[in-house]
């Protein structure tokens, strides 16, 4: 159904949603380009945040691509294939995204609370692991997920009150009694999901801990402003997915999902690359030199 049927907002979402996505595309392959580029930012913390901007890459690639078209087409019409491949490839990418930011926060606690072997245990072996970890177990935990809600059986009406194929909304389309299948994914959702939050809540309170314990307040500063950027992107996509769907459904607004998955689906992949590069002055000397480098390359080619 999309997220009006208004001819001239379509028009001004299409134009908004355009550039949204052209800024999130180009911010985050630059912050990949960068970090691959600089030899000072090949660490555990950067390997991450390449890893986060390839995601997050791939996930506004899975849903805006196929609004514009609709908000264009002034139709928004999806082949069930293609509306199973969309939903297994989003809630892939949302658990690779909740485990990488669970690996992320294990990174930061090693580097703050055991910096004297930090470099030993996240060597490049360790977090080849923990993405493959977090990348495999997304896709896989998506897939029985996806195959569940798929043994369904859909044989009554076809519109979906989203902009794209989430699958809440498709159970709900379901001819049968689906309170057992929503009751089996909510559980796995937690466990998916929560386990890396807990992760990440243990993590800050041990690191909280160890800055308070520093006696340099040049120290604490330096710990708390690796850390900020970090707390903000899990605030947003924590904060986003509790709107959307660990709340009471009897009763809401359909609506209320659209507008916040529109807020997920848009905003974070757009203030991801400026969080983490706004107050970052590896990143900041890094693109520094890239941008000199490009400058005497072209200044001798003209000359």
């Amino acid at each position: 159904m999309g997220l009006t049927s208004h001819r001239k907002a379509q028009i001004a979402l299409f134009v908004v949603i355009l550039i949204a996505y052209l800024i999130s595309m180009v911010s985050n392959l630059f912050i990949i380009m960068v970090v691959r580029l600089d030899f000072r930012l090949h660490t555990p913390m950067y390997f991450f945040l390449t890893n986060l901007s390839l995601l997050e890459m791939c996930f506004t690639s899975s849903v805006m691509p196929q609004m514009l078209a609709h908000l264009l087409a002034k139709t928004g019409r999806l082949s069930f294939l293609h509306c199973t491949f969309q939903m297994f490839i989003v809630c892939s990418l949302t658990c690779t995204e909740g485990l990488l930011l669970g690996a992320m926060a294990y990174d930061r606690y090693l580097a703050i609370c055991c910096p004297l072997v930090y470099a030993v245990v996240m060597g490049r072996g360790r977090c080849l692991v923990l993405a493959a970890v977090s990348w495999v177990g997304g896709f896989l935990f998506s897939g029985m997920i996806t195959v569940f809600i798929m043994q369904l059986p859909f044989c009554g009406p076809n519109s979906i009150n989203h902009f794209s194929c989430e699958y809440v909304m498709v159970i709900r389309l379901a001819c049968a009694d689906t309170s057992f299948a929503e009751a089996i994914i909510l559980g796995a959702g937690v466990v998916i999901l929560l386990a890396p939050l807990a992760a990440i809540l243990i993590s800050y309170g041990l690191i909280l801990m160890t800055v308070m314990r520093m006696s340099s307040g040049a120290g604490r500063s330096k710990a708390f402003s690796t850390c900020a950027s970090h707390l903000m992107v899990v605030t947003i996509f924590y904060g986003c997915l509790i709107a959307l769907y660990m709340r009471p459904r009897a009763g809401t607004d359909l609506s209320h999902d659209k507008h916040v998955a529109m807020f997920y689906s848009v905003i974070p992949p757009l203030l991801n690359p400026i969080i983490y590069t706004l107050r970052n002055k590896d990143v900041h000397a890094a693109v520094a030199k890239v941008l000199k480098t490009e400058l005497l390359i072209t200044n001798s080619e003209w000359s």
